[in-house]
């Protein structure tokens, strides 16, 4: 894989067991784009990441980038493809007990002998490199603290450092603020754009929130019952568009599911 490529992704399936969660989805995404996959609990967008980072095996379909056939890796292939296309989460998936440094330099491990990295023998290059990170994203103060001893805003964008020492091409963010208020979920999509920006990356995020895509992102995709029925710009996606989609207002979008509704996001 050479420079940044597009993403494509062909007739892609997910099912467990009698359930689809992932329906045939088909969506080509170019370099540098910040795409906002949006859609209520259950709609697939958690499975369609994890498909394209292969935590999850599809059914059928495919996920190329560029020449790759993602879904054809294996072994170290398949290592160094979740290297280059890195992902965040919900809960951060830190080691709270690990000091803030720590996870972060935790991104390098697939770059080196993972040996000598668990033992803390991360390079000065490595180090300081981790350290220009946190002072880009305002962590330099809590680098020293334990993961767990900082807010929940401060560990997503220490999750968010981590993925970069990855020095990825994607980095997809599965609801990386669904746990936050919004003052540091505004701090953390302000983090993500950036990156998009700054660093020309594709960025793939999973969100809730119509206004929250709206402001951040280039292009929408929004997902029910693990089929794409919405895929255009912001301003394409009004109030009557929502109504018409999801056939509810846009407060009752944000609603929870009813109980017993299907929830394979």
């Amino acid at each position: 894989m050479t420079g940044h490529e597009p993403l494509e992704i062909h007739g892609l399936s997910r099912k467990f067991g009698a359930k689809t969660a992932v329906d045939n989805v088909s969506l080509t995404v170019p370099p540098g784009q910040m795409l906002g996959i949006l859609g209520r609990s259950g709609a697939g967008k958690s499975t369609l990441l994890r498909m394209i980072n292969r935590l999850q095996a599809p059914s059928s379909g495919s996920v190329r980038y560029g020449e790759t056939d993602v879904t054809a890796l294996s072994g170290r292939a398949l290592r160094d493809w979740r290297t280059n296309c890195a992902m965040i989460f919900q809960q951060f998936n830190l080691i709270p007990r690990l000091d803030v440094l720590t996870n972060v330099l935790m991104g390098r491990l697939n770059h080196r002998a993972t040996m000598p990295s668990l033992l803390g023998l991360f390079s000065a290059e490595e180090r300081a490199l981790a350290l220009k990170t946190l002072e880009r994203f305002d962590l330099l103060e809590v680098a020293l603290l334990r993961a767990g001893q900082v807010s929940g805003g401060q560990q997503q964008r220490v999750a968010i450092c981590r993925a970069l020492l990855q020095e990825p091409r994607l980095l997809l963010a599965d609801e990386p603020i669904a746990s936050l208020d919004p003052h540091n979920a505004r701090i953390v999509m302000d983090a993500l754009r950036r990156i998009n920006r700054e660093d020309g990356l594709t960025v793939l995020c999973n969100l809730h929130h119509l206004d929250t895509a709206r402001s951040y992102c280039d292009r929408i995709v929004a997902m029910q019952s693990g089929r794409i029925v919405f895929d255009g710009t912001p301003a394409d996606l009004t109030a009557a568009k929502v109504q018409e989609i999801y056939g509810v207002s846009e407060d009752e979008f944000h609603a929870p599911m009813p109980e017993g509704a299907l929830a394979l996001a």
